[in-house]
């Protein structure tokens, strides 16, 4: 389940929210939609800027492949065509990593971006879901490390990762669309397949036999049994606190 989650922390934001898992926090903010340069104006959509800082030093070329892969699947979910001519800026400040990944160090900084993804990707859709910006869809997002044996493990910690013979992440949206699939490491196309069977399981829950309206096998998204079902409570108890709040000042 999500663990680890603040909504709104920032006051001066329009949206934001902090994520922890495996060992790393990120803190999202979310400004807009707001006017955009013309040179970055687009006609009939909203530009929609990320920006991933790291927790010690400055952004370099694993940062900016971070912000692609955020970036592609922020438009897939986000209703630019809303907002044309309009700026959507994500900004996404890792504050913690684990311990001997964030102490500066005179050996080359590690290859793999993985591991950090899933907190990014989700600190950004809790930002965004505090936000009032129209969403297409949500997704969840999880990191699944395979180790010598074979065995998937969810949420793997430093050492795990360090040791594992492949990295995969994932982002799952609602409707059950694979929005991000990044690996890393030895393996086949059948392992695969199986890896993100777990990750659908782990974001979404078990399959269901019934079936929903469009044929399709739904998912358990019971609240607290999976990444989804989690997000669901969270959504719920923000909305019942404003609704309060509302109530409250009549």
């Amino acid at each position: 389940m999500l663990t680890g989650i603040s909504l709104l922390p920032l006051r001066r934001a329009d949206g934001s929210a902090t994520y922890s898992v495996c060992g790393f926090s990120v803190l999202a903010a979310i400004n807009g939609p707001t006017e955009v340069q013309r040179r970055d104006e687009l006609p009939e959509e909203a530009t929609v800027d990320v920006v991933v800082r790291p927790a010690v030093g400055v952004g370099g070329v694993r940062e900016c492949h971070l912000e692609s892969i955020i970036h592609k699947t922020l438009r897939r979910v986000i209703l630019v065509s809303a907002h044309p001519r309009k700026l959507i800026q994500v900004t996404l400040q890792v504050t913690r990593t684990p311990e001997n990944d964030s102490v500066p160090t005179k050996l080359p900084q590690a290859t793999t971006h993985l591991p950090i993804l899933p907190a990014l990707l989700q600190a950004s859709m809790l930002a965004l879901l505090s936000t009032s910006i129209p969403l297409a869809d949500v997704y969840t997002s999880t990191l699944i490390a395979v180790d010598s044996k074979g065995s998937l493990l969810r949420r793997p910690s430093a050492k795990d990762v360090a040791a594992a013979h492949s990295l995969h992440v994932f982002a799952v949206s609602a409707h059950n669309r694979l929005l991000v699939a990044e690996s890393e490491g030895s393996f086949d196309i059948d392992f695969w397949e199986a890896v993100v069977e777990e990750a659908r399981r782990e974001c979404r829950g078990k399959m269901s036999a019934e079936m929903d309206m469009n044929g399709g096998a739904r998912m358990d998204t019971t609240e607290g049994s999976n990444l989804e079902g989690s997000l669901r409570g969270i959504l719920e108890a923000k909305i019942a606190a404003d609704k309060r709040w509302k109530e409250g000042n009549k």
